[in-house]
């Protein structure tokens, strides 16, 4: 879907849980914006895009990004160091052209400062002018978000929340209230980064979100295909990769092979997660008798 289309889109807020209920299961993938430059990321989120990501977040950078683990911390450095401004990541915005709708995912203090006063609207409306299909706002609590959730709603675009392994309760129904377009899961406590294996926490938070009728998308360590499968076959409708694929921005001698290597993972993700929507499990009361000879 080209930034055109989207923006003239009367449904634009829709596009984010279209994504993931046509494509399920979807594929949610993160870089920062501006990591090692503007002009960089405009060539890996087209590699992302052709590798069969359904969604794409774009990290604006800020300079206490409470959230994030090592890895992402260093590539909000880089790309501040570089010079990633609001404006112009929504001039990268701008000139993206993509099949995945896009999502900026910041902090709320990015979000307050963008006008020339303290006010969430003029964010929000320089998002969707640019074309964006929603906001994710790592340090936003969801009894604090009505100004925004009216802003996103007046614009049309989704706003996400993050559903912690501990949250339940209130907190979990004013959460889920407030939420559109996916809940992004967080598969275990703490901050972001690549690990080695599916947290069991993923499948209890999966569990006791199953009775909200809104996408769940687990994040936060997914770095193989295996763990995109064993997420997807835990019920998640989507799987959601970010450090895995700044790791390959960092390490890559050079943009082109970061382009090759980030379009190569994203195939791969997606391959794990229809692998995992494939597996059906069947209680052994429910199976059908054998024949008899």
């Amino acid at each position: 879907m080209t930034r055109e289309s989207r923006a003239e889109s009367e449904e634009h807020g829709s596009d984010v849980e279209a994504a993931i209920r046509e494509d399920r299961p979807a594929l949610i993938t993160y870089i920062t914006a501006g990591d090692p430059s503007l002009e960089d990321t405009k060539a890996y989120v087209e590699a992302l895009d052709r590798g069969g990501s359904d969604l794409i977040e774009l990290g604006l950078p800020f300079s206490e990004p409470i959230a994030e683990g090592q890895t992402i911390q260093a590539a909000i450095n880089r790309a501040l160091e570089a010079g990633t401004t609001p404006e112009g990541f929504f001039e990268l915005v701008d000139g993206l052209e993509t099949e995945a709708p896009l999502l900026v995912m910041t902090y709320y203090n990015m979000i307050l400062q963008y006008g020339s006063e303290p006010d969430v609207r003029p964010f929000v409306e320089r998002a969707a002018e640019a074309g964006l299909s929603g906001i994710i706002v790592p340090d936003l609590p969801a009894e604090e978000a009505a100004p925004l959730r009216e802003a996103c709603d007046a614009h049309g675009l989704d706003l996400v929340f993050i559903v912690a392994p501990t949250t339940e309760g209130e907190r979990l129904d004013a959460i889920m209230s407030q939420v559109s377009g996916f809940a992004y899961v967080q598969a275990r406590l703490g901050t972001t980064g690549a690990r080695a294996n599916v947290s069991t926490a993923t499948h209890d938070s999966l569990e006791r979100l199953s009775t909200y009728d809104v996408p769940k998308a687990v994040g936060f360590g997914v770095s193989e295909g295996d763990h995109a499968a064993e997420i997807v076959e835990a019920g998640a409708d989507g799987v959601i990769v970010g450090s895995a694929l700044v790791d390959i921005i960092a390490s890559s001698e050079t943009p082109d092979a970061a382009v090759d290597r980030l379009e190569a993972k994203a195939r791969e993700l997606k391959r794990g997660a229809r692998r995992g929507a494939e597996t059906v499990t069947v209680d052994p009361e429910d199976a059908p008798e054998p024949e008899q000879p």
